[in-house]
């Protein structure tokens, strides 16, 4: 780490011109420092514009012809999703990009003047005097597959909580108006929202046979054969409904317009799925990490966007990092805090990684033994979800093994280099 910190502050040299710049949505503030952190051209504001972009490239290439510098490194806080735009602008000019930790920008804003103002200029700053300290990161800026893959895995993401939120207003629905129709379908199948098409109140069952509804149903596209049974199911719960009988002509529009949402988002992520896992088998690490029983497509797309190039990383811990898995405590004296894990990372990168837990000490051998071990040893026993979260950090290394060594997962040499369980193999 130190090596790594004194490489950074060495990237800063009497020749750098140090550029630290507060991001917003409509005009960004940019402050131009020498290497010991002296202002040379106070914050001026940025439009987050073609024009505006232009503009600061300009004023960093005359800046630097008068302060006969001869290098550049811009510097920023990453607030939301406006950096972007810049960052690919800055990118096609060669001008290298890092960034600094909000975190270190809010704790180190008073430093020069002891008070707790914040804005715009102040900021941009105290990001450049960040830079010249070497306190800063290097972003990676995803292109091509990994960019698809970054941004398809975040739109199926909101395209399954869109279809969390328009189930959950479906059973509301039924709740109102058709209470025993879960007791028939416990899930959203065909037959179900095919009921629901054709017959979504309890008077519209009334009066009809099970082979009527049968031969209803199936005027459905993609509704095949309907059930006989659930048909007499549905009969004998309409007849006992205590739904609502008010307000039905406004009903049958509401669940027409929930149906058809319904269908439509489940559409989209199949054609999102599709496409995803299409693109994420023309990597090169696709086979690697499906070489990784309990690893699925889904799983591994997610991975990818989330982390791109496994093989990309020098060291797992890098990962691990990334993940925010490193442990921290806070001790002092003769005082010893509890370890928890950072959480200073992807958040939905430790998301996807707990997920896929569970079934890897399913259906994983080698994974399920390191569990049971974790648990059940005589010192120190993990708890359910700690030994998961070690197993996780355990996963990341796992897959950058394979990735960075270019071979299949192989669970017996995995067990044998462990020494926990190379008495089991």
């Amino acid at each position: 780490m130190q090596f790594k910190w004194n490489e950074k502050i060495n990237q800063v040299t009497e020749n750098t011109l140090v550029v630290g710049m507060d991001i917003a949505k409509r005009v960004h503030y940019a402050c131009f420092v020498d290497e010991r952190g002296r202002v040379i051209e106070k914050a001026f504001a940025v439009h987050q514009s073609k024009e505006g972009f232009e503009h600061l490239y300009e004023k960093i290439r005359q800046t630097m012809k008068e302060a006969k510098k001869t290098e550049v490194i811009v510097g920023i806080e990453p607030t939301g999703h406006y950096w972007m735009n810049l960052a690919n602008f800055l990118d096609h000019y060669g001008i290298p990009l890092v960034m600094v930790n909000p975190m270190h920008v809010k704790r180190s804003k008073e430093l020069d003047d002891n008070l707790p103002t914040k804005n715009d200029k102040k900021d941009a700053l105290v990001i450049a005097r960040l830079l010249k300290d070497g306190r800063f990161s290097y972003p990676r800026l995803l292109k091509e597959v990994e960019a698809e893959l970054r941004i398809g895995s975040t739109l199926r993401s909101k395209l399954t909580e869109d279809l969390a939120s328009i189930k959950n207003r479906i059973i509301r629905w039924l709740d109102r108006y058709f209470p025993e129709f879960t007791q028939v379908f416990p899930a959203f199948g065909k037959m179900a929202l095919a009921t629901l098409e054709m017959t979504p109140l309890p008077q519209d069952i009334d009066g009809k046979s099970a082979e009527e509804l049968v031969f209803l149903y199936r005027k459905v596209k993609g509704m095949r054969a309907p059930q006989l049974p659930k048909a007499k199911l549905l009969i004998e719960a309409a007849t006992n409904s205590i739904g609502l009988t008010e307000g039905t002509q406004m009903a049958r529009h509401e669940i027409a317009t929930l149906l058809r949402q319904y269908r439509l988002l489940e559409n989209e992520i199949e054609s999102v799925n599709s496409q995803l896992s299409e693109m994420a088998q023309s990597t090169m690490e696709y086979e690697l990490l499906a070489s990784v029983p309990g690893l699925g497509d889904a799983t591994i797309v997610d991975l990818l966007s989330e982390v791109g190039s496994f093989s990309l990383y020098e060291n797992p811990r890098q990962l691990i990092k990334l993940a925010g898995l490193t442990l921290r405590e806070n001790s002092s004296g003769q005082h010893k805090g509890q370890k928890h894990i950072s959480k200073r990372g992807r958040k939905r990168l430790r998301y996807i990684l707990f997920k896929v837990i569970v079934p890897l000490i399913r259906h994983n051998e080698g994974f399920k033994q390191l569990h049971e071990y974790y648990t059940t040893r005589q010192q120190n026993p993990l708890r359910g979800k700690q030994s998961m979260v070690v197993l996780c950090g355990k996963l990341l290394k796992v897959l950058h093994g394979i990735c960075k060594k270019k071979v299949h997962f192989n669970e017996q040499n995995m067990m044998k280099d462990l020494y926990c369980l190379s008495e089991a193999v």
